[in-house]
């Protein structure tokens, strides 16, 4: 059996400020649709990501800002901590840990995220 993770769902209290804030870190707005009275659903997509992240209005039952520690990996952390706070967004790092390099960083409503570029385990081969 084959799965495939595509979309995770971002409970935000301003639909609006969050999906401005998503567009600074740089993800792709591919969906804005209310279908319906009391539902909006906003699709994002982080850049060369194949899983999206949905924010709106009657999607979830979780609270805003109760998601801990979204993880995503990225080929440079310098670079990435560098990019982000040149667009305007709070981001913490670089951590230098066994496991990896991480950036951090939390939407308006203090969701959090990490960044984490992987350990090189090539030991020095090509």
């Amino acid at each position: 059996m084959e799965m495939k993770l595509e979309l995770i769902m971002v409970p935000v209290t301003d639909v609006d400020a969050a999906k401005a804030f998503y567009e600074k870190v740089g993800f792709v707005v591919d969906h804005d649709h209310t279908p319906g009275e009391g539902i909006r659903f906003v699709q994002l997509t982080p850049p060369g990501s194949a899983c999206s992240i949905a924010i709106g209005q009657g999607l979830t039952r979780m609270q805003p800002g109760s998601l801990d520690n979204l993880q995503a990996v990225v080929a440079d952390a310098d670079a990435t901590l560098a990019d982000l706070t040149s667009r305007g967004v709070e981001a913490t790092g670089v951590a230098e840990l066994e496991w990896g390099r991480f950036v951090s960083f939390g939407d308006p409503d203090g969701n959090q995220w990490t960044l984490q570029q992987l350990p090189d385990r090539s030991g020095g081969t090509q």
